[in-house]
This record gives structure tokens, sequence and C-alpha cells, in this order.
């Protein structure tokens, strides 16, 4: 895997990142200290630089579909799309899509859950870049990039803009796929 850590951000932009992001002591349970992105998205500056470094990443890989994670992957995600030209896949929590689905069920550093996304949303080949908020164990983005791959799509990046990597969530994601996360913890 690829690995880029706070590039082509500088130390001194990493670290101003950094001071627009909450931690929220005790969430969702106790002993995890959640990395609240939502401080971030409301400062238009980070916002709009968060976004312009995601998609000067990802122009050059020549995507089809940027695909999103609920819920915050549907921020960043259509904003990217927008900046690229490209077209927005939501990967949604159950019950949420109106049409056929397809499904896959994973680990959270906290639980269980499952993720869908439409049984027709890409066909064999679409370069898809998958964009979500954060890296953790990396069991959210696996299940997401699992979904991604039976539709026979070709996933060319994952995308986070926070990546925790002591969780060891890297090791997960797909082998010979573009990992890019602009802030490591």
């Amino acid at each position: 895997m690829t690995e880029k850590v706070c590039l082509p951000v500088s130390n001194e932009k990493c670290e101003w990142l950094k001071s627009t992001i909450r931690d929220i002591p005790d969430f969702p349970k106790p002993g995890i200290v959640f990395k609240d992105i939502t401080t971030l998205l409301k400062d238009k500056d980070a916002f709009k630089y968060v976004i312009d470094v995601f998609a000067e990443h990802f122009s050059s890989m020549q995507p089809k579909y940027i695909a999103g994670i609920e819920a915050r992957g549907f921020i960043l995600g259509p904003a990217i799309a927008h900046r690229l030209n490209v077209g927005f896949i939501p990967i949604r929590k159950p019950g949420k899509l109106p049409h056929k689905v397809i499904k896959e069920s994973y680990q959270l550093e906290y639980g269980t859950d499952t993720l869908e996304v439409h049984h027709d949303a890409a066909v064999s080949g679409d370069r898809i870049v998958l964009i979500d908020d954060l890296l953790a164990t990396g069991g959210t983005a696996g299940a997401a990039s699992s979904l991604l791959k039976k539709i026979g799509a070709e996933i060319v990046s994952i995308g986070f803009v926070v990546e925790l990597g002591f969780l060891g969530g890297r090791a997960k994601m797909p082998e010979g796929t573009d990992i890019f996360s602009i802030i490591q913890y």
C-alpha cells in the first residue's frame, strides 16, 4: 500500500488542521477519544483546504465516481466529486437505499455494523475513489471496499481526513490500493 501521511500537506498545515478537530472523550463508549471533524467542517478555510488536497491527489487517478460512506463521507464525497466533475455513490446503513442492495457486515472498534450499496451503483471496471472521514480499525472502509468490489468496481484509492495509525486499520485495506490520509495520529 502507498503510505502518504500529511503529504502534500506541510507540518504547519497539518498542525493547523489538527487544531480544527475536537476531541470528545468517552464517546461513543468509555475509553474512546472520538475525533470530531464537525469543527473542521464549519471552518470554511479548513474545509476548503481538505477538499482541495483530496481533489489534487485524486485527479490524476481519473475516477468515474467518488463513493462516500455514511455519514461524513456524504459531506466530503460530493464536494470532491463536484471538484473532479464525476458522479457520487452513497454507501449507507441498512434500510436507507430504496432499490435492490448488497450488504456487508463488519466489526467496529466498539461493536458491529452493516453497510449497503445499490447493486447497480457501478459496473465492472468503473474506477472509484472511496471517501470517509476517519480510518480507525479499518472495518468500515474494508466493508465498503468489499461492497464496491462485489459490484465490479475498481477501487483506485481510499481517502480519509484522519487516520488513527495506532489502531492498525491501514493493514486491513485492500492490497495494492492507494491509501491517502491527510492527518495521522
